[in-house]
């Protein structure tokens, strides 16, 4: 534990270090009172991302110098099962992992609205991926009520080309149009120019017409299209309930969703399955020494990620399961588990 907790000292620094060495054009342009709290986020941020490849790798560099010491070969030797020396292993991840679990729940949510409102705010332009996530928006807002508008612009709080259809079954009984409407949060209400509603009866439809019109409407402004990277801000049981209202919306972004709240609970069981790993790789000593066997951790290291993001990408950008994408590298990782602590134990 303490070796993690000094990889956490090495580690958070550089990934600071590097962050302002690329991103010190922009940032210096932002106050520097947000600019010391961007830091302390992405501190947060960074530690909570990594903490699952920092232990692995602590846990190499740990038993390794036991094995070069010679001492788990004196553990075995005097009767001690293998199970028994691994067990302050799993007692030690699973402290690790029960913070973790707190961090992601409480603060980690937090930091990261903190981190990324300042990363969309100084550090990166409007993308093709923003861009096409606040045009032609279609939701379902509740069990009776669609709207859609041709675009949407979160900064002026307006949206173009607004419709809301209002359905009694299969029948629709009413429908708004309007070439623009503009939020008022003072009073939460809509602006809507060149207003029209048509109410469908069985005898004649009547028609509504205003040049300009004030009125409610039920739904949230922001609820139209929400930020990516909300997912990483709410803690499981909000973001549990936030996928449940975008499903109704027909939100374009419930797989990326999926795939934040799949990781909650998948990053927790990757943290065992790479402590197994890791004794199982460093507790034979080798003609190398402690080189070798931190080169096969880092190698290892990095796959599982590079797994976790290929296929996580691979949810948020098809119709493919997110929960089998987010499980895929630790069935795969836990099947290797297994193979490496049985030999291990030979």
């Amino acid at each position: 534990m303490a070796t993690f907790g000094v990889m956490m000292l090495l580690f958070v620094p550089i990934g600071i270090t590097a962050n302002l060495a690329e991103k010190f054009n922009k940032v210096k342009a932002a106050p520097g009172l947000e600019i010391l709290w961007y830091y302390i986020d992405f501190t947060i941020f960074f530690a909570n991302m990594l903490f699952p490849i920092l232990l692995f790798l602590s846990i190499i560099w740990f038993t390794s110098k036991l094995a070069d010491n010679t001492e788990i070969i004196a553990f075995l030797s005097s009767g001690v099962s293998f199970w028994r020396f691994l067990r302050p292993y799993i007692i030690g991840a699973t402290f690790i992992t029960l913070v973790a679990m707190a961090l992601s729940t409480y603060i980690a949510p937090e930091a990261s609205k903190g981190y990324n409102e300042f990363v969309y705010t100084y550090l990166k332009n409007t993308d093709k991926e923003e861009k096409e996530a606040t045009e032609n928006i279609f939701r379902q807002i509740n069990e009776n009520e669609f709207i859609y508008t041709s675009k949407f612009n979160k900064s002026t709080r307006s949206a173009n080309n607004f419709l809301l259809e209002h359905f009694e079954g299969h029948k629709m009984t009413f429908k708004i149009t309007a070439t623009s409407i503009k939020y008022n949060p003072e009073d939460t209400t809509y602006t809507l120019n060149n207003y029209k509603k048509r109410i469908l009866t069985n005898q004649e439809d009547i028609l509504e017409s205003a040049y300009k019109k004030d009125t409610t409407l039920p739904f949230e402004f922001e609820a139209l299209t929400p930020v990516t990277y909300v997912a990483e801000t709410l803690n499981y049981v909000e973001l549990r309930d936030f996928i449940r209202q975008q499903k109704l919306h027909g939100s374009s972004n419930i797989n990326r969703y999926k795939v934040e709240a799949y990781r909650r609970w998948s990053v927790p069981i990757s943290a065992f399955i790479l402590t197994i790993i890791a004794v199982s790789v460093s507790a034979i000593k080798r003609r190398g020494g402690i080189g070798i066997n931190l080169m096969v951790g880092i190698a290892i290291a990095f796959l599982y990620v590079f797994l976790d993001k290929i296929f996580g990408t691979i949810a948020e950008k098809s119709s493919f399961s997110p929960l089998l994408a987010v499980w895929i590298p630790n069935i795969f990782f836990g099947f290797l588990a297994v193979f490496l602590l049985q030999k291990a134990k030979r």
